[in-house]
Formats: C-alpha cells, structure tokens, sequence
C-alpha cells in the first residue's frame, strides 16, 4: 500500500528538485521565445456554402472542407498562381485551416517573409473558392442532366401512351372503356412526374448561382503581428507548467522507489527507537551571526535534552550520525561544552572526514582519535561521535561509546539500510538511548515514541537505567561491606604459615 501522507511529505522535502525544473522550465520556454521566433505569417477567412447545410450540422462540413485544403490538387494550383517551383507536399507544412464555425474557415500561411505569407496566403484562399465552385457546378449540372434525361424518358413514354389512346375507338365494351381510362390515368401521371422534373432540373440550375455567390473570402489576407512580450510570457508559462509538473513526477517516482522515510514514527519503527530529540540542519557555511534566533533557540534545547541523556546513562555515550556528518560534528561539540561544566571530558572523534579538528574545542574538552581510544588511561567523562554510512567499521562502534544516540536527517536513509543499522547495533550489543532527528518535516504531525517494549520504548528505559543503576550501587555497598569485613577478621587472626610436605605419602 502507499502511504500517501508520507508520499506527499517526500514531494514537499524535494521542492528543490521540481522548483529547479520547473525555473528550468520557464528560462528555457523565455529563451526559445528569443531565440526561435515564429516565421512571418498571414491569415485570411473563407466564407463557405453549403448544398446540405443544415441547422443541426455539428461540424463534418466544414472539417471535410479543412482536410480539402490540405490535399496536393488544392497546393498545386495555388502554386501555379504563385509561379513557384516548390513541391506541393512541401507546401502544405507552410499552412493550416481551422474551422471557426459550420461555414467560415480561417487559413494560416508562413513565409520567408510578409509580403510572401500574404501573397500564399491569397493564391491559396482563391484556389480553394475556385476548387469549391467549380464542384459546386458540376455537381448542380450532373443533378440537372440527371433530371433532364428522366423527362426525356418520361416524355417518350407519354408519347407511347398518347398513341395508344389514339387507337382505341369509343364501343359498348366494358373492357375497353376500362383500358382507355387506366391510359388516361396514366398519362395525367407522366405529365405530372414530367413538370416536377423540369421544375428539380430548373432548380438545381438556380441554387448553383447562390452558393457560388456565398462562397467568398470575407477577410482579405493580412500578415499577423507577433508580440516578443507577450511570446515571452506565453512560452514561459508553457515551460513553467511542464518543467513543474515533470519535477513533481520525478519528485515522486524517486521517492517510491528509494523508499526513504520522512516521518518520525517510520523513522523511530524501522531503527527501533524513539526520538527523543530534533533540530535544523547545520549548514558549513553558515556563521553563528547569520542563523536566525529561532534556530539558536532549538539548538539550545537540542544541546540541553542530549547533555542530560549523556549524564543519566551513567556509561560512555556516543553520537552515530546518518546524513549529517558536520551537523553531529557540532551537536556533539556543543555537548561535551555543557558536559565540560561539570569535569574535563574526552570527545572521540570517529567521523571519516570530521570537521571536529578545524574549530576550537570548548574549555575543558580534548579532542582524540578513534584509534587512541584505550590505548592509556583516560580522565574525566567520554563522548564519542561516528558515523553510521556503509563502509561503517561496525566492531569498532562499541569503543566509541557503550551506548549510542543516533543522529539521523530525515529522508536520507531507505528503510533497508535502516533495519540494517539497527540489526548491526543489535550484533554489537550497543543499546540505542533513542534518535535525534535532523531537519524533520515541519508540517510532519506522526508521533516518534515507541511503547511496544521495554528495552526500546521512551517510558520503559530510563526505568531500566535506574533500575540498573540502583542495584550496581547496592551491589557496590555490599562488596564493599564485605571486603570491610574481611579485611578486619584477617587483622584480628592471622593465617597460620602453610606448611610443606614432606614426602609424596604426606601430600597424598
């Protein structure tokens, strides 16, 4: 299942990402605008009629007029008009229709220059209106010779018919008399069916004459003007909104398939520790007059909730970053500062390219390495700090510290190699005191506490330290009672000298 909380949280952390390509976007639609400009262009508006026009047309008329225009016979004559020796199929990419409604099409031409867009553009308006009418014509004169030869024939059967009555004589007959009136029936219907027919052939003559006179262009060609400002802003916009959108696309395919939490409660569930801490980043370059009061503040009470952690584990403490190796470097400076109030404190340093040695340790506090650790005594309190990134020695995590606080920024770890670094603790017997979280979502709202166990819940460990910690005291006070003890029995009666035997026989 996707977890679209935790999928929009990633999207938003990535604003870098999709607001780079969405500015990429914009500059490259602003330069193409410079760079390429549209080629010279004119237009022109075509009225067109229509035989079968009908009030109800949703368009097929005047879209089989469009794709008329764009077909060789119609490209051929206008560059005939033009006297030009350009392929036909080459000149129709120079051009387009559209139609604007049932019966006016707008025809757009491109030239080398104005004066050429606007001369294209008028040799093919009139190739058009001249391809139109002449299929108007024909068309009304195949409807009227159609109608002409049907008179003709009905005519000749009339005369057929008008013979026959002719022949018959008047007599007593009754099947004559039917026979000559069936004949007059007949008649009166080829008159009938003759005059309709003059009267279709003489119409479709007429209608011819008013559609031609309806098909005409009604906007002379005319070269169209282009705006650089207001190509800029289209073209811009244009690159904005695919450069945005293509960011945030990128934006999330990346963080479904890496898999990197964002939130405190996959982050506390996949390392199996709640976070007791959080901050913003520390940045290289960021001086201390340049930071804001707020992020002082929160580095303030960060450096106070870890200085107590350290001082109630009541073993060595070390900082295990993932992801902010220079904001771990100045967390744990800041510590062994406030930790130094109380007595001299050792920091280990065990980054793999640590910042610690550049600045000025605070009073009190002496920087080593990590390979110097153990080899001699060593005074006052320790604090180590490592790294957690592959390559990490895992062995040597244990000389950094007993216990661990990890330091880990949000999204840079997937779960994999979280659950690994858990596992890895866990192998090394290296409890963790809990996760302090680097640049967290600020609109995150999950909770970061684990309450499933007592060795890794927040409520349950302090619990547990206290409780170890009593009876290690307790533990002390007996041993020592009993070594008091002894020690005052051995004064008051001595040992006697052990004697050696003399013989194999006496031993045995």
């Amino acid at each position: 299942m996707l977890d679209l909380q935790a999928l929009v949280v990633a999207v938003r952390r990535r604003r870098r990402l999709w607001s780079a390509l969405a500015l990429f976007g914009l500059l490259a639609g602003a330069v193409l605008a410079v760079v390429m400009p549209p080629p010279p262009s004119a237009v022109t508006k075509v009225l067109i009629a229509h035989r079968e026009d009908q009030p109800n047309d949703t368009g097929t008329l005047i879209r089989t007029d469009v794709a008329l225009l764009q077909t060789t016979r119609i490209a051929s004559r206008a560059l005939q008009a033009l006297k030009s020796t350009q392929r036909p199929e080459d000149f129709m990419a120079d051009y387009r229709g559209a139609g604007l409604t049932n019966n006016l099409m707008q025809i757009e031409v491109t030239g080398a220059s104005d004066a050429e867009a606007v001369a294209r553009a008028r040799a093919l308006a009139n190739a058009f209106v001249a391809d139109h009418v002449r299929r108007i014509r024909e068309a009304a004169q195949a409807e009227a010779t159609a109608l002409i030869q049907q008179r003709d024939r009905m005519r000749g059967e009339l005369a057929q018919v008008n013979e026959a009555i002719g022949n018959r004589t008047p007599g007593g007959d009754p099947k004559a008399a039917a026979s000559v009136e069936s004949l007059f029936a007949r008649r009166a219907e080829l008159n009938s069916r003759i005059a309709d027919f003059d009267q279709r052939a003489a119409e479709a003559r007429t209608g011819a004459p008013r559609l031609i006179a309806g098909t005409q262009i009604v906007d002379a060609p005319r070269p169209v003007s282009h705006s650089l400002p207001k190509a800029l802003v289209t073209q811009g916009a244009i690159g904005l909104v695919l450069g945005l959108v293509l960011g945030l696309l990128v934006a999330a395919v990346t963080t479904v398939v890496a898999d990197r939490p964002v939130l405190r409660r996959d982050i506390a569930a996949d390392l199996g520790a709640s976070v007791i801490a959080e901050g913003p980043g520390i940045r290289r370059w960021a001086g201390g007059r340049w930071r804001r009061r707020r992020t002082k503040v929160a580095r303030a009470q960060l450096t106070a909730t870890l200085t107590r952690t350290v001082r109630g584990a009541g073993e060595p403490v070390s900082l295990l970053e993932l992801g902010c190796a220079h904001s771990a470097g100045a967390i744990a400076l800041d510590v062994a500062g406030a930790l130094a109030e109380r007595g001299p404190v050792v920091l280990v340093d065990g980054l793999p390219r640590s910042g610690l040695s550049r600045g000025e340790p605070p009073a009190g506090v002496s920087v080593v390495g990590a390979a110097t650790v153990g080899a001699g005594p060593q005074e006052g309190c320790r604090l180590g700090v490592g790294s957690l990134a592959p390559g990490t020695a895992w062995t040597d995590l244990g000389h950094l510290g007993a216990q661990a606080v990890l330091v880990v920024r949000a999204g840079h770890g997937s779960s994999a190699w979280l659950h690994n670094v858990a596992r890895q603790l866990a192998d090394q017997h290296v409890p963790v005191l809990g996760v302090v979280l680097i640049d967290p979502d600020p609109r995150d709202r999950t909770d970061g506490t684990l309450w499933d166990g007592l060795h890794t819940a927040l409520r349950g460990h302090g619990e547990r330290l206290a409780r170890e910690s009593e009876r290690d005291r307790l533990a002390a006070r007996r041993l020592a009672r009993q070594n008091g003890a002894g020690q005052q029995r051995a004064e008051r009666s001595p040992l006697p000298a052990a004697r050696v035997p003399d013989s194999d026989q006496e031993a045995r």
